[in-house]
């Protein structure tokens, strides 16, 4: 997570530590500000023999997809990523909001307002579908069987 961010650093941190509480597993929270403190959180991720890597959604992450691909893919690290973005850059797999389907949705707003609308009486929208975009290939490079119901759960898998 980035620690310049107050909402995920502090309520995303606390959520998953809770989840992972209730799942009976412990949760270490890495930090990374820049690119150079996402390798020293690698770095971090590695000493502590971590099963698992998530990445929290933010701009910084978005900007360093092939840094953040490459350093889980190098140590075998399974990894999941909020953007489809991540899995096709070879990441392991990706679970989030479609973008496709935010564009989408502000045509529409444009339209609206452009059709005289106020923006103002627009109600705010939250995404409504999600997409799992499995990397096989990836997978099989760190040696992870993913189990084929899994799989035909995905909306897309890499092959």
């Amino acid at each position: 997570m980035n620690p310049n961010d107050p909402i995920t650093a502090i309520g995303e941190a606390n959520e998953m530590r809770e989840v992972g509480r209730s799942a009976g597993q412990r949760i270490e929270i890495l930090q990374a500000g820049d690119e150079h403190e996402i390798d020293t959180a690698f770095a971090r991720l590695i000493e502590t023999h971590a099963d698992a890597l998530v990445v929290a959604p933010h701009a910084l992450f978005a900007t360093q997809t092939r840094q953040l691909v490459a350093l889980a893919a190098r140590h075998a690290i399974p990894a999941l990523y909020w953007r489809r973005e991540f899995a096709e850059a070879g990441g392991l797999m990706s679970y989030g909001s479609s973008l496709a389907d935010a564009v989408r949705v502000v045509g529409v707003y444009v339209g609206r307002i452009l059709k005289g609308e106020k923006p103002g009486d627009l109600p705010v929208q939250q995404p409504t579908k999600f997409e799992l975009v499995v990397n096989a290939k990836a997978a099989k490079a760190i040696g992870l069987a993913i189990p084929e119901a899994f799989l035909a759960r995905a909306d897309e898998v890499i092959e």
